[in-house]
């Protein structure tokens, strides 16, 4: 086998290994077969909404499942026609079965990260909440263009956007956002986002055009349904009414409609501006804050499987999640993968991807990468 040939079965065997741990591949196998005798039981559908349950995560997992088996048999199949072909002189067929096996890689990467959404709210849709950090306009500045970051990647994915609130800053940027993502798995692909962004650049705001480093933080949690009962008692909320500002004078209120509220024990603070009306703002307010509690209790749960909890603490040096670079050189690096790309400009314009892919794998392998942060 040719080394373009083996680097691409190599490819494709890591990632079929990585969707058979996320899966528990022997577990999924006896599961798929309980749920497949519950579907031909026909009382099933007596309750609709448990129905509803067992069907879609049958689907999921013969989708996993198939999708494993399909690609093992097509790249045996490549392997055949390009030995074939090695045995018979004929560069021709090589080159063909050296295509199919490329082809295969890609679809196997594309097919892995969908395997490794199979999280309690990854189907749903998200948040995604951006804070500047200390520095005034310089972090400001930089937070919205984190803003419009995902707000292009979310483009990119086919995801609906709307901005629920929005702080503008005293001379540029934002001093707070909220997007929400509406589509199949947005917060399951954007949930390894949460954390610090750090910005190295030569400040346009500066008149001596001297290096300055911003901070911003980025927070990501899942849009709830009723099904789930976070219990808020009243008493422990402090809500604030404001007027409503946006970016290039949008969404601007003359009445006090924004609200906001903070979950006094854990000190929390959401807001919402999206709506004229004081009452929806509430309503919408009051959902995200039970997105919150429900997204920190996942972690909590999570983080305890694997014995590492840290509490969300200051912007700063100690929780960076990923450094953007554009002088003196060019540099995008994720902290915690290793994953890096040289041109940032496609990573601001929304191409997260190969860093959001990795992110993922890493939750399931709990592999860790030493990482030097870029200066």
């Amino acid at each position: 086998m040719r080394a373009e040939g083996q680097a691409n079965i190599d490819r494709i065997e890591a990632a079929l290994a990585l969707v058979r741990e996320s899966l528990d591949w022997e577990r999924a196998l006896r599961r798929l077969d309980e749920l497949d005798a519950r579907v031909q039981d026909p009382t099933l559908w007596d309750d609709p909404k448990q129905a509803q349950a067992i069907t879609q995560e049958q689907k999921r997992l013969e989708t996993a499942i198939n999708t494993v088996r399909e690609i093992e048999s097509e790249m045996g199949d490549a392997i055949e026609f390009v030995e074939m072909g090695e045995a018979e002189g004929d560069d021709d067929i090589v080159s063909e079965g050296l295509a199919s096996l490329t082809a295969l890689a890609e679809r196997a990467d594309r097919d892995k990260v969908q395997a490794l959404l199979s999280g309690e709210a990854d189907a749903n849709d998200t948040y995604i909440e951006i804070h500047a950090g200390a520095g005034g306009t310089e972090s400001q500045d930089w937070a919205e263009m984190l803003f419009r970051m995902y707000a292009r990647w979310a483009e990119r994915r086919g995801f609906k956007v709307e901005t629920v609130e929005y702080q503008s800053g005293e001379q540029a940027g934002i001093k707070s956002a909220t997007l929400l993502l509406k589509g199949e798995n947005a917060y399951g692909y954007a949930k390894t986002e949460s954390g610090v962004h750090r910005l190295v650049r030569i400040s346009p705001y500066d008149s001596s055009a001297r290096r300055h480093t911003s901070f911003s933080s980025v927070w990501v949690y899942p849009v709830i349904d009723d099904d789930i009962d976070i219990e808020i008692n009243p008493s422990d909320l402090k809500i604030d009414t404001y007027r409503a500002s946006g970016a290039g004078g949008q969404h601007v209120n003359t009445t006090d409609s924004a609200v906001r509220i903070t979950h006094q024990p854990t000190g929390i603070v959401v807001a919402s501006q999206n709506d004229r009306s004081q009452h929806k703002n509430k309503a919408t307010a009051m959902n995200m804050l039970k997105a919150r509690l429900f997204e920190r209790e996942m972690a909590e749960r999570e983080a305890a499987a694997s014995g590492e909890y840290q509490e969300k603490s200051d912007i700063g040096w100690g929780h960076q999640i990923r450094s953007y670079v554009l002088q003196p050189y060019q540099m995008v690096k994720d902290l915690r993968t290793g994953v890096q790309s040289p041109t940032p400009d496609d990573v601001l314009d929304g191409a997260l991807d190969p860093f959001i892919s990795a992110a993922l794998a890493q939750r399931v392998t709990g592999e860790k990468v030493e990482v030097e942060d870029a200066e």
